[in-house]
């Protein structure tokens, strides 16, 4: 028997203008995706909570730097992403797992699904992971991904971003969001970006690090993630209150 979410004891909400509507009429997507019925809560097994494991023994050597992956170099401006992942009071978030996905750079995916007319790298598949360390850090070397089209609406494009995914204690803990970076000029007709409350939409986007850029090599941009409280970084599935 299935029972009625409920806040459980001790949880404390983002503020409201955080996390993005699971509606949002201008974005298409989501008018098949928000549930329309309350939700549910669906207690987890033993076997959700235990496995599979998400430490050391599933991170490659290769695998926080997706420009050698391959046996060639890919195409496009090489960066370095880095940043802290961060509890609601500021507190590192120590060896928790870091995904990443992105288009390469002509904002193509590396997916049947994606198939307008950019090239595809044969040496960018365009997905990295890694742990974060015990002050919470990460990194990962990439190369900046374009923008692409879309067809949520008249000439739509994406500005180039790159989705991150984060893990709790279980693979059924999970949170995702996107990260953008500074002054592009599609964010004004981006439904995504603007699903997000105007305040909490800064979070979303990388800043630029002159200090970490290495020279001759790659540009660096920070972005921390943050999992609650009123700098939560705003993510594709918000708490429930």
């Amino acid at each position: 028997m299935t029972t009625p979410l409920r806040t459980p004891p001790g949880y404390r909400p983002d503020p409201a203008e955080t996390h993005p509507p699971l509606h949002f009429p201008a974005y298409r997507a989501t008018e098949l995706r928000h549930p329309s019925q309350p939700l549910i809560l669906l207690p987890q097994l033993l076997t959700e909570v235990t496995g599979p494991l998400l430490g050391p023994g599933r991170i490659g050597p290769k695998d926080n730097d997706l420009t050698a992956q391959h046996a060639g170099e890919p195409i496009g401006p090489r960066i370095l992403l880095f940043g802290r992942l961060l509890d609601g009071d500021g507190r590192p978030v120590p060896d928790a797992l870091l995904e990443i996905w992105q288009a390469n750079a002509g904002g193509r995916y590396r997916h049947t699904g994606d198939r307008w007319p950019s090239a595809l790298d044969p040496n960018f598949s365009g997905v990295g992971r890694t742990l974060t360390d015990p002050q919470g850090r990460y990194e990962f070397t990439t190369i900046k991904p374009g923008a692409y089209p879309w067809r949520n609406h008249d000439n739509a494009w994406r500005p180039a971003h790159i989705h991150f995914s984060v893990f709790g204690r279980a693979f059924t803990q999970r949170l995702v969001t996107q990260m953008y970076f500074e002054d592009d000029p599609l964010f004004a007709q981006d439904p995504i970006y603007n699903s997000v409350p105007e305040a909490a939409r800064p979070r979303l986007v990388s800043r630029f690090s002159l200090e970490r850029t290495r020279p001759e090599w790659a540009l660096a941009f920070e972005f921390d993630i943050v999992l609650r409280g009123r700098a939560a970084t705003p993510f594709e599935e918000p708490h429930d209150d």
